[in-house]
């Protein structure tokens, strides 16, 4: 064979394997980069961080994104990074908790919307981490009234907070319940904002930050005027005469119902999200 002609053969087998090694190793670089492993990667990373966060504090940063809260070493820290104590990690009897409760205590009672009575000191939600709601809501009565707007509410305008869109959801429910005429007769002489312990006990009512409603008292029950002289422990005759329409109706948009306490208050709604949405 030619000499030239053999020289340009290997010439030419050299370049085309230096090609096809070229091609093999760009084809095994680009699944480095696939996007979608990569959004796998960040997603199991998201969902580890997740699991790391207490049930609790989730609920309360999903329930209130306006503040855009965070959960960092059993805090919940605020936009502007001053904190609340998640868990005290205190242990507490249940009349002890009421009035000292954390944001953890909140959530040791499930809100049971399927029940037609409450179970034994089935409570949830009548507890509130006052340092927690005084943040958001406002730490003095000064501060709180700042935070109110009007919210028309058949025939009466009634003081509402602004804060986490509360009065926004007490008119949907307002528009809502204005479609039942039949129910017009429970709404008459409603109360909302009032600075206030509650009743008996150290820490402040709902009422006092605004997100509180408590309708007409001709057809509510409470548990104290049904037990007279009953105390937080003993066992209690329950009463209600609330249509379950209207406790649906505000459930519907974020106000959890007294009634559904052991300790009842059947004229009372009060916008806790936090217990009716749900979390991952």
């Amino acid at each position: 064979m030619n000499m030239n002609k053999c020289f340009s053969i290997v010439v030419f087998v050299v370049a085309m394997m230096t090609v096809a090694c070229g091609k093999a190793q760009t084809s095994t670089a680009e699944p480095d980069v696939d996007a979608s492993r990569t959004t796998v990667s960040e997603n199991d990373s998201k969902v580890q961080e997740t699991a790391d966060i207490p049930e609790g504090a989730r609920r309360i940063i999903a329930a209130y994104p306006d503040f855009k809260l965070k959960y960092v070493d059993n805090k919940i820290v605020f936009p502007d990074n001053t904190s609340i104590v998640y868990d005290d990690h205190k242990k507490k009897s249940f009349v002890v908790m009421m009035d000292d409760c954390d944001v953890e205590d909140m959530f040791s009672m499930s809100y049971n919307r399927n029940s037609q009575k409450p179970d034994y000191l089935e409570d949830a939600g009548r507890g509130r981490s006052e340092p927690l709601f005084k943040k958001m809501y406002g730490a003095s009565e000064g501060a709180a009234r700042a935070n109110l707007v009007r919210v028309k509410w058949f025939g009466q305008s009634l003081p509402f907070t602004k804060v986490n869109g509360a009065a926004k959801q007490l008119e949907k429910v307002a528009a809502e319940l204005s479609q039942h005429p039949e129910l017009r007769k429970y709404f008459d002489q409603s109360s909302t904002f009032y600075w206030r312990k509650v009743r008996g006990a150290n820490r402040q009512s709902a009422h006092s930050y605004g997100i509180a409603i408590d309708i007409c008292t001709k057809y509510s029950n409470y548990w104290q005027w049904s037990n007279r002289g009953a105390g937080e422990m003993d066992e209690l005759k329950y009463e209600n005469k609330i249509p379950q329409e209207i406790v649906e109706i505000f459930e519907k948009h974020g106000f959890i119902w007294g009634g559904r306490w052991y300790h009842y208050d059947t004229m009372h709604f009060e916008y806790r999200p936090e217990f009716l949405i749900s979390v991952k």
